[in-house]
């Protein structure tokens, strides 16, 4: 088990035309932000607020091409919580994702669109996957190592493709406990955007900081959450160099001792800015620990269904998740 992540691997079988988002209830933990407290109410109705003269989750952006597919990798778990405020107890630098999805045909907005967001804390780890340590095995955790001399070796030449390396691992994993912190999903508004609260990912082995994200559609919301409907996008978004070197500097990400993947050197990203998922961030200079906003607008095609893997299934096709 290597905990981390490739663009390929075998596929996880799951039902991705019958989904279900649990709402949180009420012992939810309502994050602390940027100059004070953050009411439990702050991100109802004005949740895409601005600054003078500006679009929020567009950031001037226009209508581009559609936004890079990306593995889903091995710590999605569905059935998340139904909340825009993921931070829970976690300790880290505020921040506030501001996300616009549109049809990338069309440039229109999607509205009553479900965004899912999941990713590792300060520290690389997952909730869900505690017990695999820093991103699930790289750099913390993950148990003791076995002693003695290891017994039936292989013989032979060996034959398929080789693992995955830098990124590793592939397959979905299981949830080994029940924490849910820094997961959720919310519906976007009449103009295609959505607003999370939340704290700026750290990094474990093999990976440069990044979150995951994907965008469902054609379900049903209702008073429990979200039912049915098909994934149009799995992506991941991503944080340039000089923001996260800044963000080292803070405690807990200073204590991190894991080796860093940079965003150049990352098997993942895809290497083509904003289109990619490379995400527009703002934040006063100097002064990096008093939050964070990371803005990007979404193309996205409503029409396909996603698999997990980046690759698109055709229609008739049976909508499977890989998890690689």
């Amino acid at each position: 088990m290597t905990g981390q992540e490739t663009a390929q691997g075998p596929k996880h079988t799951r039902d991705l035309t019958r989904r279900k988002v649990v709402a949180a209830g009420a012992g939810a933990v309502v994050a602390v932000g940027v100059g004070g407290a953050f009411a439990a109410g702050a991100l109802a109705g004005e949740e895409t607020t601005a600054g003078k003269g500006e679009t929020a989750g567009t950031s001037g952006e226009a209508c581009y091409k559609l936004t890079s597919e990306t593995t889903e990798g091995p710590y999605y778990i569905d059935a998340d919580k139904l909340r825009r405020d993921v931070t829970e107890d976690q300790e880290g630098i505020p921040l506030t994702l501001r996300l616009k999805v549109i049809d990338s045909d069309t440039c229109k907005p999607l509205a009553n669109a479900a965004v899912d967001i999941w990713h590792c804390n300060a520290l690389g780890v997952y909730s869900g996957y505690e017990s695999m340590g820093s991103g699930g095995g790289g750099g913390g955790g993950g148990g003791t190592p076995p002693s003695g001399t290891p017994s039936g070796m292989p013989t032979g030449s060996p034959t398929g493709a080789p693992p995955g390396s830098g990124g590793g691992g592939g397959v979905h994993e299981e949830p080994t406990d029940d924490e849910r912190y820094l997961r959720g999903t919310w519906r976007t508004d009449k103009k295609g955007e959505v607003v999370f609260r939340t704290v700026f990912p750290g990094w474990y082995q093999g990976r440069c900081v990044h979150i995951h994200t994907k965008v469902h559609v054609n379900g049903t919301w209702t008073d429990a959450g979200y039912e049915g409907g098909t994934t149009c996008h799995t992506g991941q978004l991503f944080f340039d160099e000089a923001s996260v070197l800044a963000t080292a500097e803070v405690a807990p990400y200073s204590t991190n001792t894991t080796t860093r993947t940079t965003l150049d050197d990352d098997t993942i990203y895809p290497g083509n800015g904003t289109e990619g998922g490379l995400l527009k961030l703002k934040y006063k200079k100097g002064a990096i620990a008093k939050g964070v906003t990371a803005t990007l607008t979404m193309g996205v095609d409503p029409e396909a269904t996603q698999d997990g893997t980046g690759d698109s299934v055709q229609p008739g096709a049976s909508a499977s998740a890989s998890a690689g």
